[in-house]
Formats: structure tokens, sequence, C-alpha cells
């Protein structure tokens, strides 16, 4: 089996399960680097560039939440909440911040693991040259330069606005966008509390793109919190 060759820079102050995590991880193949507190993995990933973070949102000396932002002031790198805080508004916060996804403690090594595959797959595509104007996951695929979308061979005819809520979501592949942030980016920031206009556009888009729209495979919802375009990327 092929091992991971990433960096996960890992802040969590419980020690038992930053030792789970570090073993977890290792057994996969990934160089752990680890912080016990807010300051250590600001400065941790700054010197070290690591390729993801997982980050627990209750650390002794500064709210997660509150890294995250710092985060965002200076790299892009994918976070991943790792918290006890199960509330829907402690999600959206950390979601709205910045965090690329949200695990909610406790969790199994499996699911991790996807979530980490699935983030670091975003991060990579997001980094990659310019010129591909051709995004492919399984048989859906976008011809950005033709703002041209298939299922196959079949061409889907998207109205502007479900032309653009679905480039969003596939510029941001794998990772939950809340309902702010897709209203900001689709109708722009008048528009943020709208959240009607994107039930109404979402439900639109998923007759076109699904197979089933009862029974969504690449458009998921993240009840309370907003919507995920999840797919194998060609």
């Amino acid at each position: 089996m092929t091992k991971n060759t990433g960096t996960v820079l890992l802040v969590e102050d419980e020690r038992q399960m930053r030792r789970f995590l570090r073993l977890t991880l290792q057994s996969e193949g990934y160089a752990v680097i680890e912080a016990e507190t807010a300051a250590e993995g600001l400065s941790q990933a700054a010197m070290r560039n690591p390729d993801i973070i997982l980050l627990d949102l209750g650390l002794p000396d500064m709210d997660g939440l509150e890294v995250i932002a710092k985060l965002r002031e200076w790299t892009s790198l994918p976070v991943i909440v790792i918290s006890a805080r199960d509330q829907e508004g402690d999600k959206i916060k950390a979601l709205d911040n910045g965090a690329d996804d949200y695990l909610t403690k406790p969790f199994g090594a499996g699911e991790l693991l996807a979530r980490i595959r699935v983030s670091l797959r975003h991060a990579a595509l997001k980094g990659a040259e310019p010129g591909e104007a051709i995004f492919a996951a399984e048989d859906l695929k976008i011809d950005f330069l033709k703002r041209q979308v298939y299922r196959g061979n079949r061409e889907l005819h998207l109205t502007p606005i479900e032309y653009r809520l679905l480039t969003v979501l596939v510029g941001n592949a794998g990772r939950v966008m809340t309902h702010r942030q897709l209203l900001k980016e689709v109708w722009g920031p008048p528009y943020i509390e709208q959240t009607h206009y994107l039930r109404v556009f979402m439900n639109q888009l998923r007759k076109k793109i699904e197979a089933d729209s009862t029974r969504p495979h690449f458009l998921l919802n993240e009840p309370g919190i907003g919507y995920r375009f999840q797919g194998d990327i060609n």
C-alpha cells in the first residue's frame, strides 16, 4: 500500500489525544510536528511550513478561532479543526474564519484520514499551474474557457448563477463552504443573509447535475452550515 509523505502540524493540548493522532498519522506515513499551545503552533507553522494543520479549538493560551484568523493573515495552508465543541455556531465560525474542515470529537481514524486526503488534494489543485481549462470529477466535466458543463457526453444548460455557484464549489472541492461564504462569492456581500436564494439555486443546480437530486452525490449538504463539492477528481 502506498504511504503518504506529507507533513502534519498537530496543535492539541490534550496529551492522550495528541498521542492517538500522532500514532494514527505516523502509521499512514505522515511526518508529524506537535504543538501544545497556540503560540507554539503558530511558530511551528511559520518555521516548518507543514502541508496541513490539525487544530484543536480549546487551547490554553488562545482560542482556536483566533488561531485560524491569524494563520489566514499569511497562509492558505489547509486547516482541519478537531474539537469537542459540537455546536453549529462554532462550526460556522471556524469555517467562516478560514478553516477547511471541521471534525467533532470523538471521531474515527478512518474519517480523519479521509478528510486529510481530501484537504491535501484540494490544496494541490489550488497550487497547480494555471492553464488547465478543464475540471473533471468522475463523469462531470467543466470547460472553463467555453463555460460548458457536461455529465458524460450530455451538455448541461446552467444559468449564469448556477454556473457561478458550481464553479465556486468546485474551486473549493472537498471543503465545506458556509452559507455566508457562498452567498458572498456568488451574489456579493450585500446578500450574505439571504439564505433562501442559496436554497433555491442549489435545488435547481442539483436537479441538473445529480442523477437523483434527492440523494446528491456531488453537491453535499452540511446541515445548518453550508455545502461541499465531493467527487473523485480525475
